[in-house]
């Protein structure tokens, strides 16, 4: 069972938290990881390009000579879509590129996030984020004691009270925060640092094992 200190705010050891070995502890498959970042990745995507095809193209509504006896080709319209001007067909229109993987598997990947994490010493876990007042330079003196860079990802469990810490961090670059339930592969992947609570921590361990 993984083990790792918990630390205040001063970044001094407080005490040891045996994290959950099938959180924290497991040996992470890359094939999981990848597919689930192809898979947000792929949700992120606007998907919003558009062409007009022949019902939406202006004009057209007129034939544009009678059917027969002209010795050319019957038109119905000026904007079909083999004149200039006219629609496109099988163009692109507006969709989601959107899709969902196995739930076992997306289990997989977070917890092999998690585990990576471990495995390279990104993981820190601090006691709590209660802070008496919103204050930018206070948490960054946090964040220097806790030798965090400055793209890090805090986690906190549902019930804990952080306004103060989140309207103190929210200037900051490249530093966010999510709730336990919130956690999603990609942003474990896309941050130098993740920071637990300690009972973002063990929250984390009963609600992913």
């Amino acid at each position: 069972m993984p083990k790792i200190e918990v630390l205040n705010h001063e970044g001094k050891n407080l005490r040891s938290l045996d994290l959950s070995e099938e959180v924290f502890g497991i040996e992470p498959n890359q094939q999981a990881l990848f597919d689930a970042v192809v898979m947000q990745r792929a949700s992120l995507r606007f998907g919003n390009h558009d062409v007009k095809n022949r019902s939406e193209v202006r004009g057209g509504g007129r034939k544009p000579w009678r059917q027969k006896g002209t010795g050319r080709a019957r038109q119905g319209s000026i904007r079909s879509p083999q004149w200039r001007g006219g629609g496109v067909v099988f163009g692109p229109t507006p969709r989601s590129y959107g899709y969902r993987l196995n739930k076992k598997v997306r289990k997989l990947a977070l917890v092999s996030a998690l585990s990576q994490k471990v495995l390279d010493n990104e993981l820190v876990v601090v006691e709590d984020l209660d802070m008496k007042e919103p204050k930018t330079k206070a948490f960054i003196e946090i964040m220097n004691n806790l030798e965090l860079e400055r793209r890090v990802l805090f986690v906190v469990a549902n019930d804990e009270v952080v306004d103060n810490a989140y309207l103190s961090m929210r200037n900051i670059p490249k530093t966010s925060l999510i709730t336990v339930e919130g956690l999603n592969v990609y942003d474990i992947l896309n941050t130098n640092r993740i920071v637990f609570t300690e009972k973002a921590a063990i929250a984390a361990g009963e609600v992913f094992a």
